[in-house]
């Protein structure tokens, strides 16, 4: 048996196995799910710096502390806010006009797993499954199966322990693309969560089952004139976000522009933070090392230090660097640096007012970027509000991007997938969450007299 065939096989299997498990699991009381969901959360842990080293010497992508940090903010901060939700049975009720919603779940959640972040994305995806009382299979990228096996033994493990059923979370072993194919199509599989490149994305939303999914994320970052003041803790917001783990997520700054009254301070202030300003056959040699053409990124590039990056393009850095940035006054694929770049790399504009900032923040946004994110630091309410018309679901205000964004810094809803919205062909522009995994049932009963219909629209004779 090929690959192929053995990877077709292992997905029908588990789909089998997971609704089974789903079925026994139908009913169980809301207080028992919760600390299922918790005792997960708290298996995860103690094993979070050990899963971001297996993601890192597997993929090799990212660095393992900050693969440590993505681990507990899935694990904690997750856990933490689906404790003060409610999913299952009664949501709400309105007794004056007599309707109620029931949650009830949707069945076998099919989990598609970014090699970016294998690990941290897998327990954001369980815990929320689960909560919904789902089952759900993870299908993570080739390079990843690995580390992602072991995070959902892990969860798996202490699920089972506190009830469980077994089968309710499961991950393929045995992956390729027509194994992932058959996994989203199966005759048991309720919901797709797709998280991945643009052929997985398309790939789910052809699979002819229900489908969240996300898209690619090219986020500009406005820094206006009126944070003259702050521009160190700015620069150091946006080179801490930008670098955390090396610049594998899509909801980091991708794009810095600054008024030109303070592009100058700004250069200074990321210098000092640990920024690189390549020159212009740097960057050409650089983008020639991050892409190998138009929207295509070299996936051996993905995810590396700027050492690795500038070892590669051939330039040398100061050995403290923390990210690389390449003045630019173009956008679009004929300047490769404007796109999104999964790695430590920013470009830079410089605005000649608030206005033309805001056009250059639109056309980056609208540039292999629609409906993802976009960052303003600003201190003038009526600029945040005029920069909210950007195309994208999450505006960020004086925060840094990656933090904003998954909901540590701002009190959105925390997540490790954020939707597009139909700026990019998805379902949702929200930050997903388990309530995007039920069914709402809605009970409604007569609250006015069904005849009147007839007194206000005309005669039916209806006795």
């Amino acid at each position: 048996m090929d690959d192929d065939l053995r990877s077709v096989a292992a997905a029908r299997r588990a789909c089998e196995s997971a609704f089974a498990a789903y079925r026994k699991f139908l009913g169980t009381d809301t207080a028992h799910i919760d600390a299922i969901v918790e005792a997960m959360a708290r298996a995860v842990e103690p094993q979070a710096r050990r899963l971001g080293q297996m993601a890192v010497e597997e993929t090799g992508y990212g660095n393992i502390e900050d693969k440590r940090v993505k681990n507990l903010f899935n694990s904690l901060a997750v856990a933490e806010y689906l404790r003060d939700i409610t999913t299952l049975g009664l949501l709400w009720r309105d007794d004056a006009s007599k309707v109620a919603a029931i949650g009830e779940p949707m069945g076998v959640v099919a989990a598609l797993i970014p090699v970016t972040n294998p690990t941290s994305t897998i327990i954001f995806k369980v815990l929320s499954a689960v909560k919904a009382g789902n089952a759900i299979v993870c299908a993570p990228h080739p390079r990843g199966v690995e580390c992602g096996l072991e995070t959902v033994r892990v969860m798996a493990e202490a699920a089972t322990q506190m009830g469980a059923p077994e089968g309710l979370i499961q991950c393929l072993d045995q992956v390729t693309i027509q194994g992932t194919a058959e996994l989203m199509k199966h005759r048991r599989t309720s919901i797709v969560m797709a998280t991945g490149g643009p052929a997985m994305v398309r790939a789910a939303y052809s699979s002819g089952k229900p489908t969240l999914a996300v898209g690619a994320g090219n986020v500009p970052c406005y820094v206006h004139a009126s944070k003259a003041d702050d521009l160190a803790e700015v620069a150091e917001q946006i080179i801490t976000s930008k670098s955390f783990d090396f610049g594998t997520a899509c909801v980091s700054e991708q794009a810095v522009i600054a008024d030109k009254s303070i592009a100058r301070e700004l250069r200074h202030e990321l210098k000092l933070k640990g920024a690189y300003f390549c020159t212009g056959a740097e960057a050409d040699r650089l983008a020639r090392v991050i892409f190998r053409g138009a929207q295509a990124m070299d996936p051996d590039n993905v995810g590396q230090s700027p050492q690795v990056l500038a070892q590669r393009a051939d330039f040398s850095i100061p050995p403290r660097t923390r990210c690389l940035v390449s003045e630019e006054s173009e956008i679009g694929w004929q300047r490769p640096l404007s796109a999104e770049k999964l790695n430590p790399v920013l470009a830079f504009y410089e605005a000649h007012d608030t206005e033309h900032g805001l056009e250059l923040a639109q056309s980056i946004a609208k540039f292999e970027g629609w409906g993802h994110s976009a960052v303003i630091h600003c201190d003038e309410p009526s600029v945040v509000s005029e920069f909210s018309t950007t195309p994208v679901g999450r505006v960020l205000v004086n925060t840094p991007a990656i933090l904003g964004g998954m909901g540590y810094s701002t009190d959105l809803e925390p997540s490790f997938m954020l939707g597009t919205g139909t700026w990019s062909g998805s379902i949702t522009s929200d930050n997903v969450t388990a309530l995007h995994l039920i069914n709402i049932k809605r009970v409604a009963y007569e609250c006015r007299p069904w005849r009147d219909i007839f007194d206000e629209y005309g005669e039916s004779g209806v006795q």
